[in-house]
């Protein structure tokens, strides 16, 4: 029993300080870190630099360009619902990071301007939006995190709540 006890506290705290040397060191747990060169050495992005990539649109064909609209609900119990729909894109969790495939990919959802995170399907949960007036906004990226764009305008849409 002793042992075991010894075992339970050496694990939380090995945990706990894991935490707080990750935390130190700015790791967070969005998946990877964009500012580490040395994380992204082999990867293939078409000579784009990583971090460059993320920010330069991936051109489609207008015509056959996806669309994407989107729906705000208020939750019956606590916060919104975002419904993301799509005709022509589907989510592809599963190829998240890797090269691109056409037609397939993730979203970003901003919450006034600012990154809140991806999404790999069509509805997300969102608590804690701020006060006041609040502009949702999503786009549809490749699977290389490249955002898409027809005619030159980014694959996106913008719906604005009253947060009371």
């Amino acid at each position: 029993m002793r042992t075991l006890m010894l075992f339970v506290i050496g694990l939380t705290f090995g945990a706990a300080g894991g935490f707080v040397v990750a935390a130190a060191n700015g790791i967070t747990f969005d998946g990877h870190d964009h500012s580490d060169p040395a994380h992204h050495m082999g990867e293939d992005h078409g000579g784009l630099d990583h971090a460059m990539m993320h920010n330069t649109p991936f051109e489609v064909d207008a015509a056959t360009a996806p669309t994407l609209d989107v729906a705000v609900t208020a939750d019956p119990m606590a916060g919104y619902n975002l419904h993301v729909m799509t005709d022509g894109f589907t989510f592809s969790p599963t190829n998240a990071s890797l090269g691109h495939v056409a037609g397939e990919g993730h979203a970003h959802v901003y919450i006034n301007g600012e990154k809140l995170g991806r999404l790999y399907g069509a509805w997300m949960h969102l608590d804690a939006l701020p006060k006041g007036e609040v502009e949702i906004t999503v786009t549809l990226n490749t699977n290389d995190h490249r955002p898409l764009s027809a005619g030159g305008t980014p694959i996106a849409a913008t719906t604005t709540v009253i947060v009371d």
